[in-house]
């Protein structure tokens, strides 16, 4: 006689388990949609950055513009004849010690000054910085005067000046080779970065620009902490990544002029590292990178941007899930 096999009985989850998980999840993810949303933001800029791209990008076809600059005169300050949408107004921006006093800036500067002599001249330090923000900017006041790192009240304080005044603001390590009154005839203009998006370092912006009102505006919803590291921190909540992020999901970036080179270099007004171009010798200091910036731009260099972006968001909805459960933890106690 064979021996018989009693059949396995097979374990079901009670539906009711699998419903209170899936509305766990769904609670979860209502909870963090922000989050969510503004990380698929940020990581999503490599793939729509150059959505229509032949619109903002200046060129010599549509725009009717030489991008290499040779048959501007270099003393230009004026668009003429085209109007002047942009302001005569500089601003550069020394917050702590050190770059208003030293020398070496303070002649750097001085060489943006001489090429542009009628133009108003704005130097931004800490006691008017903190002045224009709580007269003008009040909601922000208090994130801007906590921000984590020094560099991202100076990027804030960026578009809040071009914002409230016009004009063009400028890094204080950018020697100045020739005059941007060319450029005066766009209502917004930066110079493209590598690999995309592009360079708050330079920026020009008529007066009281819808475009730079938006980056004020946001500094508030991508105020975060990310991946609690300080190169994603900065880049994210108030840099370039930040700004570009801002450009690429506006539903109309015709006027948000972007400065790159002709098709056979594209790089030609990049501000990576120190480099020259038709405008600029630019120093390079980079001063406010930390130690996890080589990692990261190494990746990128490595991989392609996709991949660390896809790590960001990754980790920057784990970190939100931890904190959360954390949270959570110390409440039961």
């Amino acid at each position: 006689m064979g021996v018989k096999t009693l059949p396995t009985r097979v374990r079901r989850t009670h539906p009711g388990f699998l419903a209170f998980g899936l509305a766990l999840v769904l609670l979860g993810l209502w909870c963090a949609r922000s989050l969510l949303y503004d990380t698929f933001t940020l990581a999503a800029l490599p793939l729509i950055w150059h959505r229509h791209h032949r619109s903002f990008y200046i060129s010599a076809r549509h725009d009717d513009f030489d991008v290499t600059f040779e048959k501007y005169d270099i003393h230009q300050t004026s668009a003429a004849p085209y109007p002047d949408r942009v302001p005569p107004v500089l601003h550069h921006i020394s917050l702590g010690s050190g770059a208003a006093t030293h020398s070496k800036w303070s002649e750097v500067r001085q060489s943006c000054l001489d090429m542009h002599p009628d133009w108003d001249a704005h130097l931004w330090t800490d006691e008017s910085a903190d002045k224009l923000v709580s007269e003008h900017f009040p909601e922000f006041y208090e994130m801007w005067t906590n921000y984590r790192y020094p560099i991202q009240k100076i990027d804030a304080l960026r578009y809040m000046v071009l914002y409230r005044y016009g004009g063009v603001v400028l890094d204080m390590d950018l020697q100045c080779k020739r005059a941007f009154g060319p450029l005066r005839r766009f209502e917004f203009v930066a110079p493209a970065a590598h690999p995309t998006g592009f360079s708050i370092g330079f920026m020009m912006a008529s007066q009281g620009n819808e475009y730079v009102g938006k980056l004020v505006k946001n500094l508030d919803r991508y105020n975060r902490h990310w991946l609690g590291l300080p190169y994603p921190t900065v880049m994210f909540s108030t840099g370039c990544h930040y700004a570009s992020t801002i450009h690429a999901f506006q539903s109309n970036r015709t006027e948000l002029k972007i400065l790159a080179g002709p098709r056979e270099n594209r790089r030609l007004h990049s501000l990576n590292g120190p480099v020259s171009t038709p405008i600029f010798n630019h120093l390079g200091s980079s001063s406010w990178h930390s130690y996890d910036a080589a990692m990261i731009v190494g990746l990128g260099k490595t991989h392609g941007w996709k991949l660390p972006l896809a790590f960001v968001a990754g980790v920057a909805c784990a970190f939100f899930v931890i904190r959360r459960t954390k949270r959570r933890a110390m409440l039961r106690v």
